[in-house]
């Protein structure tokens, strides 16, 4: 999407990039989408940069995202639906998403006891000062709550090893240039 003028049709939550900082966009307000990828956008706002949750796409004048997924027959969690869903989650400053970029480390699918499915993701962000680190891992604990069979999902963010531009794929880095 090229950057596009919109004006906000109701009260928007939103967090600051990069520090993550909640903010409240208000009604009627001038924004500048600047990236709108799997469901969420990034804005500017009043010379300032913010994340717009997908789940608020109507206050942009969007409809929200929706991930429709099938239950696989045999019972299980498909793994490329995990692999759909973290696709879909972007970086909110890098139009890459989250899994191109190298930022997950571990992603395990564990059977509970109830025929549901437990979601353990290991995961880190760009830079160890990143305050969108959090906002990152509820976008993507939404998304996969939205999978079939899931009955828990458990996202940690951590720094070992420290994430560097050699995580990326060959994709990611040609697609910003590196």
């Amino acid at each position: 999407m090229e950057r596009r003028m919109v004006v906000t049709q109701r009260d928007c939550p939103a967090r600051l990039v990069p520090v993550g900082t909640p903010i409240t966009i208000p009604k009627d307000s001038f924004v500048t989408i600047t990236q709108s990828l799997g469901g969420s956008y990034t804005v500017t706002v009043n010379g300032n940069m913010a994340r717009v949750d997908g789940t608020d796409a109507d206050a942009l004048g969007f409809a929200a995202l929706e991930l429709d997924f099938a239950a696989p027959a045999d019972g299980r969690i498909a793994e490329e639906q995990v692999y759909e869903a973290l696709r879909t989650v972007f970086d909110p400053e890098i139009p890459v998403d989250i899994v191109s970029l190298g930022l997950v480390y571990v992603c395990d699918v564990l059977p509970m006891a109830d025929e549901r499915f437990r979601i353990s993701i290991k995961m880190t962000v760009t830079a160890p000062g990143c305050g969108m680190g959090e906002g990152i891992a509820q976008e993507l604990q939404d998304k996969l709550e939205a999978l079939p069979r899931v009955g828990h999902v458990e996202v940690e963010i951590v720094f070992d090893p420290p994430w560097d531009r050699s995580m990326m794929s060959d994709e990611a880095a040609l697609e910003l240039g590196l």
